[in-house]
């Protein structure tokens, strides 16, 4: 800001004369509009003197030709020409038209009739009077033309249009009358005087244009102007100050004094610094803001949108200042002058704005952003001093199934307790927050003892272990952890972001409930990992995968029944690959629905080529049956291969019920229409589903290998559950077989239990698809023979 004003410069415009005498429209209708209100309004304001010069002129032009003319002729003209400059004065002072008002571009041009009729009046004396005229009398009549034309030129030039018709009109008939009686050179001198006079009132009429243009553009300017300073004024959190060249408060206004909790006469010539300081000024502790204030103000700089807190009536406040240095016309310094403003509730909205982005709404806990930042810190923190800080990745067990069962809003109250449970772990030293989904992560800034890092991780699963009473529905879910220590473990935040999900992923892959630390290895299983998947996505149109087929026999009579179709993939890069490592990659790489497609699909066509009754047996994984198009793709399966419904048999595991959310039992009812038979695998080894045993028409269970070995060595347990499936099933009328039996005293065993069919290496391996074929065609001939 300066101690000095200069009034805004008069801008230079370019202005048409076409517009100017309303020919055409300006360039800004809007602005021209007011401007013609102008020229009529200041027509209307010389009507009375334009009256006059032509009344005065007329009685100087009947004096003058008095003694030549007769009176009828001189009275005649002389009335007529009062009459058309009184018409002419009573047309514009009946105008309504004012300076800042707006008019049509008709209505000027309409004044073109006032000047035709004074012009045609005016030229009658030298047409008809000088021809009667001497040299005396006719030199008399030019003078007072001669005045006419300039007073019009001079003062009737802000309407251009009927003035410049009035000068070109009498200019015309006298150079006419000198052309005829006088020659050329007088008429020339005339036609140039006429010019000139023309041109002037045109610069007269350009020049007052100019000068209401700027006008209304100022006036414009002013009223916004006070627009602001009015919503300035109504604001109450803005004020203006200023200081002297010591940094005195000088001239202080009301508002300034009341933001500061001074009176006017207590706030003038205080230190600035010192009434923003308030009570910290004897202290000495001085708030960031007010130092860098205090450097700007000593240095003499310019300063905007600086913030500091500042202490009024024992309340902290947060103000916005902005200043210039202000000058002497000598240049000599004379201190500051700036507004401020009160920013304390934009400042709490701010602070609320940056908690909402770094803390999650849900649980209250840091976000994904604050753990990164805190990590980020902590790994900068380790590297500065040699230390070390840990990243541990949580994941919740059986998370999905309380939200596919009880529904959402249980599921985030649970995540709450969840949240609860973890910060009480936390000490000043650690920060838990709240990645997403069911995902948390715990930064330890210091994590030099290792063994204390473990404990907490273990505290950590022990702790969110425990059960949880959610509206009266009590819930039970685990923790898996993954551990990585920094900067060991990686140099940056993403590198031990990365080790720490693999060290998740290893924990869950070890049966979920325990925590796992970053290994090296881990990278390069991750890295085997990928390639594994790549080649998967590509596996079956490549033709890499087949179907293996291992019977299924009638545990009394040995007789096959059917085969369960099992799933190979032989790789050109990684040879033959188990299933247990390919088929959970591919329900994780969204792969299986194509998948298991493939594999109904092959199984039906398969079957169909058996002779005989024996059925294929498929697996189904809890994903495919998400898939709305799931019993379509079955329905079609069917009708493709030609297979009966009753010969496919699919098989789904414990886990299915666990996705109810996805309405695996309707899919299910909706395969069992289609008159295929569904089979409960692995029962005992999973969740407990005795109740959708009860509502979903399975017609056989399948006793898990590991009961069975059990069983065959003497394990009670495993013994009482194979006899209390056994009898569950003939309860429900449904068969039982029991996998991997591999020996003479397992098969005997389960017969002895009552199972109804069997599986296993005792009665054959899983057989290509043309061995497959043979037996079952083979068994078929016998049986046709017997």
């Amino acid at each position: 800001m300066s101690s000095t004003s200069h009034p805004p410069a008069v801008q230079t415009r370019a202005v048409p004369i076409a517009a100017l005498i309303g020919l055409h429209e300006g360039s800004d209708p809007t602005e021209w509009s007011r401007i013609r209100a102008t020229q009529l309004a200041a027509g209307r304001g010389l009507a009375l003197f334009m009256l006059a010069v032509t009344t005065i002129g007329a009685a100087m032009t009947v004096l003058l030709f008095a003694p030549i003319l007769p009176w009828w002729q001189l009275g005649g003209w002389a009335a007529l020409t009062t009459a058309i400059g009184v018409g002419v004065a009573v047309r514009r002072l009946s105008g309504h038209h004012r300076s800042d008002g707006y008019a049509t571009l008709s209505e000027v041009r309409q004044t073109a009739l006032e000047g035709i009729a004074l012009a045609t009046a005016w030229s009658i004396p030298p047409l008809l009077f000088g021809a009667q005229a001497g040299s005396g009398a006719a030199y008399g009549l030019w003078m007072i033309l001669s005045l006419l034309m300039t007073t019009a030129a001079v003062g009737m030039a802000p309407l251009a249009l009927p003035t410049l018709i009035f000068i070109g009109g009498v200019g015309l008939s006298v150079t006419v009358k000198l052309l005829l009686a006088h020659g050329a050179a007088p008429a020339g001198a005339t036609i140039l005087f006429t010019l000139l006079l023309m041109v002037a009132c045109l610069d007269r009429a350009r020049s007052l244009v100019v000068l209401r243009a700027n006008e209304l553009t100022l006036g414009e300017r002013d009223e916004t102007v006070s627009l602001l300073l009015r919503e300035f004024e109504d604001a109450g959190a803005d004020w203006l100050w200023e200081t002297d060249g010591a940094r005195r408060i000088v001239r202080a206004s009301p508002r300034f004094a009341l933001a500061c909790g001074l009176d006017l006469v207590t706030i003038e010539a205080m230190p600035f610094l010192r009434v923003l300081a308030g009570p910290a000024w004897e202290s000495g502790n001085f708030a960031a803001g007010l130092r860098l204030l205090a450097d700007k103000m000593k240095a003499r700089e310019s300063f905007r949108d600086l913030r500091l807190p500042v202490t009024v009536d024992g309340e902290e406040r947060w103000w916005e200042l902005a200043a210039s240095p202000r000058y002497d016309e000598r240049g000599g310094f004379c201190g500051f002058r700036g507004v401020g403003s009160d920013v304390t509730e934009q400042r709490a909205s701010a602070d609320k704005i940056n908690r909402m982005a770094r803390f999650d709404t849900l649980t209250g806990l840091p976000n994904r952003l604050q753990v990164n930042e805190t990590l980020v810190r902590a790994m900068t923190e380790a590297e500065k001093w040699g230390g070390r800080c840990a990243f541990m990745m949580i994941d919740l067990d059986r998370f999905k199934a309380v939200n596919d069962t009880l529904g959402h809003p249980i599921g985030d109250r649970l995540l709450g307790r969840v949240s609860e449970r973890l910060s009480q772990l936390m000490d000043d030293g650690a920060l838990c927050g709240r990645l997403g989904g069911d995902e948390f992560a715990v930064v330890v800034r210091d994590a030099r003892d290792s063994e204390a890092v473990e404990r907490l991780a273990q505290r950590i699963i022990e702790t969110l272990s425990r059960p949880y009473e959610v509206d009266q529905h009590t819930l039970h879910v685990g923790a898996s952890v993954g551990l990585a220590i920094g900067p060991r473990d990686g140099r940056t935040a993403e590198m031990l972001i990365r080790s720490a999900d693999l060290a998740l992923y290893r924990a869950k892959d070890a049966g979920r409930g325990v925590y796992r630390a970053y290994e090296p290895q881990l990278h390069v299983q991750a890295e085997e990992r990928r390639v594994l998947e790549m080649a998967l996505r590509q596996a079956l149109d490549k033709n890499e995968m087949h179907l293996a087929y291992q019977p299924v026999v009638n545990a009394d009579t040995g007789q096959l029944t059917g085969f369960e179709a099992l799933l190979r993939w032989t790789s050109p890069q990684f040879g033959s690959v188990s299933p247990a490592k390919f088929i959970p990659l591919a329900e994780e790489a969204r792969l299986i629905a194509p998948i298991g497609e493939w594999v109904v699909r092959t199984a039906c066509a398969e079957a169909a080529r058996w002779q005989g009754n024996a059925r294929v047996a498929v697996n189904v994984s809890p994903d495919q049956l998400g898939n709305p198009q799931f019993v379509t793709i079955v329905a079609s399966a069917l009708a493709n291969s030609g297979l009966p419904a009753e010969r496919l048999e699919l098989e789904v595991t414990e886990s299915v019920f666990m996705h109810e959310g996805l309405g695996a039992t309707k899919v299910l009812e909706r395969v069992l229409a289609l008159g295929v038979r569904l089979s409960l695998d692995d029962f005992g080894t999973g969740y407990s589903s005795l109740g959708y045993l009860s509502r979903t028409k399975f017609s056989s269970i399948k006793i898990d290998r590991s009961f069975v070995q059990g069983a065959s060595k003497g394990v009670r347990e495993a013994i009482a559950i194979i006899r209390a499936v056994v009898a569950l099933a003939k309860s429900l009328g449904m068969a039982t077989t029991a996998e991997g039996v591999e020996t003479e005293a397992e098969h005997r065993m389960v017969q002895e239990l009552g199972c109804t069919k069997v599986q296993g290496y005792f009665f054959g391996r899983p057989l290509p698809v043309e061995e497959a074929r043979a037996l079952a065609n083979r068994r078929w001939d016998d049986a046709a023979a017997a």
